[in-house]
């Protein structure tokens, strides 16, 4: 099963929906399901799988609330190893979907290529609908998107909110 370029240029492989990562279902990969039904998902992609989740924990822990909007990490590539996997990225948004869309946020250039690349063929890789790349800093940004997604912001609000955290200044 091929992955996506991170170009999306021509000889970019299709994920058929019956032989995603998501078709199939392993404990871990079980869906994220909050108390209340009906709101954003939140996908954060990096070259690494461990930084993407310490990132997803932080988001939820900064949020204080009992229910917090899903939010899935993805990073590496299947198996292991750094990168950025279109297969993962794609299972990562199915997962995290509850009807009302999913923001993805993405930390390196070529995660970022690898999940624009993705959304340009959305329909072919079975992704849920709507599903918009929030161009944000990746820990600020998740940070912002899963709390306003928990605080029940559509997913205009919740990207939005990502991306302001490139306005905001440290100092």
């Amino acid at each position: 099963m091929g992955q996506i370029s991170p170009r999306g240029g021509a000889g970019a492989d299709v994920i058929p929906i019956g032989e995603a990562p998501s078709a199939t279902r392993v404990p871990s990969q079980a869906p994220i399901r909050s108390a209340a039904l009906g709101r954003v998902g939140v996908v954060l992609v990096s070259h690494s799988r461990e930084l993407a989740q310490e990132t997803a924990d932080l988001a939820r822990a900064l949020t204080r609330t009992d229910d917090p909007s899903a939010v899935v990490a993805t990073g590496g590539q299947p198996g292991d190893g750094l990168g950025s996997s279109a297969l993962l990225i794609a299972a990562a948004a199915r997962r995290v979907d509850q009807g009302h869309g999913v923001a993805v946020l993405a930390d390196l250039p070529g995660a970022v290529r690898t999940v624009l690349a993705l959304l340009a063929r959305a329909d072919e890789h079975g992704l849920p609908f709507p599903v918009r790349f929030a161009n944000a800093p990746f820990v600020e940004g998740a940070v912002a998107a899963v709390a306003t997604a928990s605080a029940g912001g559509d997913l205009a609000a919740v990207v939005d909110a990502a991306e302001e955290m490139y306005r905001q200044r440290k100092v």
